[in-house]
């Protein structure tokens, strides 16, 4: 594959996604498409239904139909475990990490899905924290730290697509910043990102592009080139 057709090869292509929990109608056809190495937000107000997208191309919602392609393979009828082979790496809110196991037993612990992971030193040298409390217990972590950890896991795993959550909720500005270094170094890196968050003047300068929620629905999408023109719209939607 050339650098040019790679670049705008489509890793992932949601059409027409509904979700459900029970009763409950969560998506109502979410249509998006991220290519290989871009950086893609999902904006919203809480409840719109991003963070149910991730989940839902994860295959972690009560039913979802649709189609989801993920390098151009279907995968609504696979199961959460074969998605993740496929390099699809979930961060959710909650952090998910070990709280009774230290820093390198949860970084060593996730088994390699495909080739391609960080070494534990690329991962420490990305995340000198993490090195300086390798042998710290989860629950002796800070959420700053929790949160790198939760990053750090999935990078190990040999994802290259990830889906974060949140992952800046409640966190000191100096761990914000130092998380936004880290984003910037993996898409370097050529990794593909759909981060679901609230802290747009966080989100703004990383993404190339943005998708708006609403309801349940992509709304807006718009460019980073088409930010500053369409500010006004964009607040709208998210009740700034």
């Amino acid at each position: 594959m050339t650098q040019n057709s790679q670049k705008d090869y489509e890793q992932l292509r949601v059409s027409g996604l509904h979700a459900f929990y029970g009763e409950s109608h969560i998506l109502h056809g979410i249509d998006l498409v991220v290519k290989r190495g871009e950086l893609v937000t999902l904006l919203g107000r809480n409840g719109a239904g991003r963070s149910t997208t991730l989940k839902a191309i994860m295959n972690m919602v009560g039913r979802r139909t649709g189609s989801i392609m993920i390098n151009g393979e279907e995968t609504m009828k696979c199961a959460p475990h074969h998605i993740a082979r496929l390099g699809v790496g979930y961060c959710p809110e909650h952090r998910g990490i070990f709280s009774s196991l230290n820093v390198q037993e949860n970084l060593t612990l996730p088994p390699v899905v495909r080739s391609g992971g960080m070494s534990l030193e690329e991962i420490y040298n990305m995340f000198p924290n993490l090195y300086e409390r390798r042998f710290s217990q989860g629950t002796k972590l800070s959420g700053g730290e929790q949160q790198m950890l939760a990053m750090a896991r999935i990078l190990r795993t040999g994802a290259n697509m990830l889906l974060l959550d949140e992952i800046t909720e409640g966190l000191a500005p100096v761990i914000v910043e130092k998380l936004g270094e880290v984003l910037m170094a993996l898409k370097n890196k050529g990794l593909t990102i759909i981060l679901v968050e609230q802290n747009f003047h966080f989100a703004a300068p990383l993404a190339d592009r943005h998708y708006v929620v609403e309801h349940g629905q992509i709304v807006e999408e718009i460019r980073a080139d088409e930010l500053s023109a369409k500010q006004s719209v964009l607040d709208g939607y998210l009740g700034v």
